[in-house]
């Protein structure tokens, strides 16, 4: 039963504490409002629990893992003796359970008020928006909708058979051969890890390339180089069902079949907005359950709001924060066209080799300014290899556009870019033309070098950018 008294205000309620949540809350927070989080699980959200966070520490056990290998071409005696893989977990939750308890204490001591437990939506009285949680009901004049995403699995027989990425960090065991369905990032970088964590890994994908909505540079490189690295890539699969097995789980894929000890799924994520009762509080849900908004993260409804995963931008925590923090700014402190600029959105996927992208395609530049477009481009093997057997390959493409060259794109795959990315972002975001990276000094010998001594246009166009008018 919903109790119908002692209904408690705050000026905001933030539905959800992960990374968008956080924000919107602490700013809001600190500009003196009366604030409360709705979380039923961790602070932090999926970035701090199962996503960016320990997927980076595991990347960087990979990373050590495959320098260890390499440092013999360069005279480093030393001698690799496998994974210690409970260390690792250990090392990697006590790292995580130390962010959110950070957080927990951020939040109580920021006057924040924590209520824990699911939010669901109620009708709206006099303009105040209501929101239960565990039979009471809290009211703000705006809510925050900010509850991120969950990992989805087909309706295959044998599904529950797999697990999920969010899943992935629960593995007690070393897994020897594993199998990551998926060609998105998540599947991407979760294959890297253990791949070069020394497990057999297979990856299986419905599209013809990974990574299908970057630039084909990136896709082509990727496969090429995790090929050479040993995983076994099945693109273009069908897969129609898990089964056990005393093997292990064997996955059916067309006519093939292949047996292994972990399966996860990593076709992407749904929203989690099933639950809200949005439809109660009249808040417009696509199909998908994405939430649409406006460019200033208003729902269809004055006072409800929402950020993040939830909405279909760009699933990024930077993304997330820049909205929370842009929001409560513009609610609260009279910044009333305090928005984010989605077109200027650098990101980073930990695959091994590292990608690095911002801005437009080859494809949709092409598509919107046609012959007005020049690409340069380079491929090389960086230094970092020159005494190694191990050849990896760093590629890199700027998109330019107009007379002036005006660079629109930056598309990066090698060691390295995704440090390497920050500072050209910068530049992107500010204008920079190709004139403007031609007149930088170089650093030499380094790979980012490249992106300010490529001389000459490339004639060529990508073959999945032609016509036209084709999808990338």
């Amino acid at each position: 039963m919903i109790k119908q008294i002692n209904v408690k205000q705050f000026d905001l309620i933030t539905i959800g504490g992960g990374s968008g949540g956080l924000a919107v809350a602490e700013t809001a927070a600190q500009l003196g409002k009366r604030v409360a989080i709705v979380e039923a699980s961790f602070m932090g959200g999926t970035c701090v629990n199962q996503g960016c966070v320990p997927k980076k520490v595991m990347w960087y056990a990979a990373h050590l893992s495959h320098a260890n290998h390499d440092a013999q071409g360069f005279g480093i005696q030393v001698k690799h003796e496998g994974v210690d893989w409970s260390k690792l977990v250990q090392g990697r939750n006590q790292y995580v359970n130390d962010i959110v308890s950070y957080w927990d204490n951020y939040v109580d001591e920021s006057g924040i008020e924590h209520i824990n437990g699911y939010g669901h939506m109620l009708e709206s009285i006099e303009g105040q928006h209501r929101v239960e949680v565990n039979g009471e009901i809290y009211s703000a004049e705006h809510v925050v909708i900010a509850t991120g995403g969950q990992p989805m699995v087909p309706p295959i027989p044998g599904v529950e058979l797999g697990m999920t990425s969010d899943d992935f960090f629960k593995l007690e065991q070393h897994p020897k051969r594993i199998a990551l369905i998926g060609g998105g990032f998540i599947g991407v970088e979760l294959s890297g890890v253990m791949n070069t964590l020394e497990s057999d890994v297979s990856l299986y994908a419905r599209e013809a390339r990974l990574l299908e909505h970057f630039d084909p540079m990136i896709g082509k490189v990727l496969m090429q180089e995790m090929t050479r690295q040993g995983v076994d890539l099945n693109m273009q699969a069908n897969i129609s069902a898990l089964r056990k097995t005393d093997q292990g789980i064997e996955i059916i894929n067309g006519d093939e079949s292949k047996t292994f000890d972990v399966v996860i799924w990593a076709i992407g994520r749904a929203p989690n907005t099933r639950t809200l009762n949005l439809s109660v509080a009249d808040v417009e849900v696509q199909a998908n359950g994405m939430i649409p908004v406006d460019a200033y993260e208003n729902t269809n409804i004055n006072g409800i709001y929402a950020i993040g995963d939830i909405t279909g931008r760009p699933a990024l925590t930077p993304v997330a924060v820049d909205a929370g923090r842009k929001l409560a700014a513009r609610l609260f402190n009279e910044q009333h066209d305090a928005k984010v600029d989605y077109d200027k959105i650098p990101s980073v996927v930990f695959s091994h080799p590292p990608i690095a992208t911002m801005g437009m395609t080859e494809c949709k530049a092409r598509q919107a300014f046609a012959d007005d477009v020049s690409i340069y481009q380079s491929s090389f093997t960086p230094m970092r290899y020159a005494l190694s057997d191990n050849k990896s390959t760093t590629a890199m493409k700027l998109v330019c556009v107009g007379s002036d060259e005006k660079v629109v794109g930056i598309h990066l795959i090698g060691d390295g870019v995704d440090e390497m990315l920050q500072g050209f972002a910068v530049a992107i975001t500010m204008g920079a033309t190709k004139a403007d990276f031609d007149a930088t000094m170089a650093i030499h010998p380094t790979s980012s070098e490249e992106l300010v001594t490529m001389k000459h246009p490339v004639a060529d166009i990508e073959a999945e950018c032609m016509p036209v008018q084709v999808a990338c």
